[in-house]
């Protein structure tokens, strides 16, 4: 597989050499394998089309559920009636009309450019201080914990946002000024009546969708190892799992999806984004959400649920499998430099670099699989400018999961935008490491001192994952 994948590779003209004679050391090596960041997983495309390629090994079955779950995640819903039975039931109250809306090309959202930019993959979490009886954090009793700012004909939409930005600075230690742009969000034009007092936003960016099954094929164990919640060894870094609702067993689980790895499995983080960003009801969550005063029951819908079960579970299994790009100019000097700078500021000790699959996901091409994804699923603090003050389950409104890298150095590629971070403030991965805090302000020190060719070097090899 990995001869094939090495021809297509050269034929697209991606492949580079480890040496270069110009170099007056001894050069770096990459490490064996270490292009193929999923495994076998992989996928050798550096097109816009990069994130939509299934994993290479599923069995016939499966192939066609992924045809079939990449349909429902892309076409579009309606409101009921329609005669497109199969896809209506849209609303009453949603974000979007599809998956791929928010992820278009199975890839990420960003904020709106400008004002009146309709979203384009960026909203809304609302809750308040304290937590139910599952751990979840309270929320609003009229808008729930999701602000829909579309709804179907004859309905009050729920409201609007709106972000303005401040202009601040961070000055590099060759003098380099760097501006970043602080966001504040503004809800406006509510349609039910005020927000309760307290409220906290949290705004959430629609993230890629490459690699989800691979992460879901993590032992816990694998991961648990990694957690280091009183920082035994002293290194700052205290990474720690976050324990959630899994709603199918009524248990509380490991946390792994989600900005603050706020759901369980693939399979809820899906229902979820069904009901809550387009409101289409699923055996996950069956009831629609709606407002105080508002009918739902006396609105069309699409059926008990909406979307069926063998349809939802076609779409589980199209995220579960999604590959990952194979990675470009991984052996180049300057690439591998910035791979050593990369280990030696520290970011390694969050964005674990290899990771090694499990035996037993339901899903067999998941299973073993050495992956580099670039993170260790755990929570971290990261400071007070990356604050959104909003408790998710034990994450406290610091606490962000570690964010994969497997596929960055292709969004702009698939998506046309470089916008990183939870809420796509950071213009591309400078500003992403400038915004880095708590556990990261020693890592983002170090990275102020380097001179402009370590930078240049450092992004160079991030950009290649």
């Amino acid at each position: 597989m990995k001869n094939s994948i090495l021809g297509m590779l050269l034929a697209l003209g991606i492949h580079s050499t480890a040496c270069n004679n110009n170099e007056d050391y001894h050069p770096l090596t990459a490490e064996e394998g270490e292009q193929y960041s999923g495994g076998s997983v992989t996928v050798a495309n550096a097109t816009e089309e990069a994130f939509g390629f299934s994993a290479p090994q599923l069995t016939t079955d499966q192939a066609v559920d992924f045809g079939v779950g990449n349909s429902f995640f892309r076409q579009s819903w309606v409101s009921a009636p329609s005669s497109t039975t199969a896809r209506d039931g849209l609303g009453p109250f949603f974000n979007a009309i599809s998956c791929a809306a928010c992820h278009f090309k199975d890839g990420r959202g960003r904020p709106p450019g400008f004002d009146g930019e309709m979203a384009t993959g960026l909203l809304m979490r609302l809750s308040l201080p304290g937590s139910d009886a599952y751990g979840a954090a309270l929320v609003d009793p009229v808008y729930g914990h999701q602000l829909q700012d579309l709804a179907i004909l004859g309905q009050t939409v729920k409201g609007t946002y709106t972000i303005t930005y401040t202009t601040i600075t961070e000055t590099l230690a060759d003098g380099t000024v760097i501006s970043l742009q602080k966001p504040t969000y503004n809800i406006n034009n509510l349609g039910y009546g005020s927000l309760a007092p307290g409220i906290l936003i949290s705004p959430r960016v629609a993230n890629q969708t490459i690699g989800l099954g691979l992460l879901e094929a993590l032992d816990e164990q694998t991961i648990l190892a990694l957690a280091d919640e009183n920082d035994a060894n002293g290194d700052g870094i205290s990474g720690r799992a976050n324990y959630v609702y899994d709603v199918m067993s009524g248990t509380t689980v490991l946390g792994r999806f989600g900005w603050k790895a706020n759901q369980p499995n693939i399979r809820q983080q899906v229902a979820a984004a069904f009901v809550n960003d387009m409101g289409i009801t699923s055996y996950v969550f069956p009831n629609e959400i709606c407002p105080p005063g508002v009918d739902c029951d006396a609105i069309p819908n699409g059926g008990s649920p909406e979307i069926s079960n063998e349809n939802l579970d076609k779409v589980v299994l199209y995220s579960q499998t999604l590959s990952v790009p194979i990675r470009r100019n991984f052996d180049e000097q300057n690439v591998l430099r910035g791979k050593k700078i990369f280990n030696d500021i520290n970011c390694a000790a969050c964005h674990t670099p290899k990771l090694q699959t499990g035996n037993s996901h339901a899903i067999a091409a998941l299973r073993n699989q050495t992956i580099r994804p670039y993170t260790d699923m755990l929570l971290h603090d990261m400071g007070d400018a990356l604050s959104d003050n909003a408790p998710d389950f034990l994450a406290t409104g610091n606490e962000w999961r570690t964010q994969p890298l497997w596929g960055i150095g292709l969004i702009n590629t698939v998506n046309g935008h470089t916008r990183l971070l939870h809420d796509g403030r950071a213009h591309n991965v400078t500003e992403a490491i400038l915004w880095h805090g708590g556990e990261a302000q020693q890592s983002k020190e170090k990275f102020k001192q380097l001179t402009a060719k370590e930078r240049e070097d450092l992004l160079a090899f991030i950009n290649s994952l």
